[in-house]
């Protein structure tokens, strides 16, 4: 393993299925000796003589009824990305902890849901800025470094919002500080966590991979809060800090045992600087597919995330079914979508045709909260809002799994900030349209109308591109 194999790269637009899987595949088999063992290359040569063969990558059983629908769990029996799961299942819902806490201790001290709004925006420069450079230093360091700094970061800056909270400080500007640290951390912590996907397994089990990976933290989104609202009247918003803190120690325990990860083109390390980083803007743009699955996604989120009316549509439309229990409902319906669409994900490595996939996926999403939008009672507003998630969940596998197979191994760390960017930042945007939108022309019109224009988006985007139709593994 002396050599580093680097593979054709394909044309712009849809590269073939055979490069794309010789592609992945090629990063894969580089580093799955030590993947398959949890350990360094050089601990692998010294105990076995780098004699070890492991199993088939692409080996699995056809499996029937309902077990072909039930998730596929074949990436978890690979040691090196259960290692790297197992540190995204235990902050799951430690972050979400944190998510609730900050604001709620804002509006504690200032009483203004504005400061709130503020402290949120505190916390979005950071993370746009250091994930897009650390897309740069995922793509020029061993990943596992970066993991393993990044998480530590992490954890210490919650150990610091305990520390504040325990001495009754009461200072939101410390806050604000403490939460634009906390989203350097994770801008450059994500892009390093996506992109080692692809080197832990196989392409036929990369969607997979981001089904059981989404699915986690789905699940933090729905039980993290419910678990806040328990946890704070019983033991004080402060231990929510540490409970946070405590998992994230776990989470650098387990990125501690991944095998090295550093750049597959192997000498000294790259910069990672301003010119690396607009290489990445234009490899997203001479390749097309991804520049489109980036697209599909701000269609959907900016123009079809409605979360900013929920509070408005809880006091008014559904204000019958009281307004606390329907305003539960409406946030968490979403994510307990996307869960069952990731419990379900059976038949994902069965599909091909990636691209027709998020094209799919991002049309039954519009279609779903348009439905919203003109539902009348709160039971049809929570189901059409799962099944959104679900949509959602489908979207958000296929999408990932294109930006793992179509970009080559020193490009995909980029290539995951820049991801991690419009995920972060379309959903915000989508906060300010539709809030503008629903004052406009009211709530459900507002609603309604966003998930319209994103079927006839997404629709006209696949028609006009058909680099993402074409694109399969």
């Amino acid at each position: 393993m002396g050599h580093s194999i680097r593979p054709r790269r394909p044309p712009a637009g849809a590269p073939s299925a055979s490069v794309r899987m010789g592609r992945t595949n090629d990063v894969y088999n580089e580093t799955r000796t030590a993947v398959d063992t949890g350990k360094s290359t050089t601990e692998e040569s010294a105990d076995s003589g780098g004699e070890h063969t492991p199993p088939h990558p692409e080996a699995r059983p056809e499996r029937s009824g309902w077990r072909r629908w039930a998730m596929d769990t074949r990436p978890l029996r690979r040691p090196a990305f259960r290692r790297l799961w197992t540190s995204t299942t235990a902050t799951a819902v430690g972050s979400q902890l944190t998510a609730v806490a900050v604001p709620k201790q804002v509006y504690d001290i200032t009483g203004s849901s504005a400061w709130v709004g503020y402290a949120s925006l505190a916390g979005l420069l950071p993370l746009v800025v250091f994930a897009l450079w650390g897309g740069a230093v995922a793509d020029s360091l061993d990943r596992r470094k970066v993991l393993l700094v990044t998480n530590i970061g992490i954890a210490v800056t919650s150990l610091l919002f305990w520390a504040q909270a325990a001495a009754g400080l009461e200072s939101v500007a410390a806050l604000m500080v403490l939460l634009a640290l906390q989203q350097a951390f994770f801008g450059m912590n994500a892009p390093a966590r996506s992109a080692s996907v692809a080197r832990l397994v196989p392409a036929g089990e990369l969607p997979a991979a981001n089904a059981l990976n989404s699915t986690v933290m789905q699940t933090g989104l729905v039980l993290g809060p419910l678990l806040a609202g328990a946890l704070i009247p019983a033991v004080g918003l402060g231990t929510l800090y540490l409970v946070d803190a405590i998992a994230l120690c776990a989470a650098v325990t387990a990125v501690r045992k991944l095998p090295a990860l550093p750049p597959l083109t192997g000498g000294t390390p790259r910069p990672a600087g301003p010119r690396e980083i607009a290489a990445g803007f234009r490899y997203i743009v001479a390749r097309r597919v991804l520049l489109l699955s980036f697209l599909a996604d701000i269609i959907a989120m900016v123009l079809g995330m409605p979360r900013a009316l929920f509070p408005q549509l809880a006091a008014t439309t559904y204000a019958p079914w009281g307004e606390g229990l329907a305003l539960g409902f409406l946030y968490a319906a979403i994510p307990v979508g996307a869960v069952v669409g990731g419990l379900m994900s059976g038949t994902y490595s069965h599909a091909r045709r990636h691209g027709w996939m998020v094209i799919g996926a991002v049309v039954v999403w519009g279609a779903a909260i348009a439905a919203f939008g003109l539902s009348a009672g709160l039971w049809w507003a929570v189901l059409f809002l799962a099944v959104a998630g679900f949509a959602d969940m489908v979207s958000m596998v296929f999408r990932g799994a294109i930006l793992q197979s179509a970009a080559t191994d020193e490009m995909r760390g980029r290539m995951q900030g820049v991801f991690t960017v419009v995920v972060a930042g379309g959903p915000r945007l989508a906060d300010l349209l539709h809030g503008t939108a629903g004052s406009a022309f009211g709530t459900r019109a507002a609603v309604a109308g966003g998930g319209l224009l994103v079927v006839v988006a997404m629709s006209a985007l696949a028609l006009a591109a058909p680099a993402l139709r074409r694109y399969r593994i």
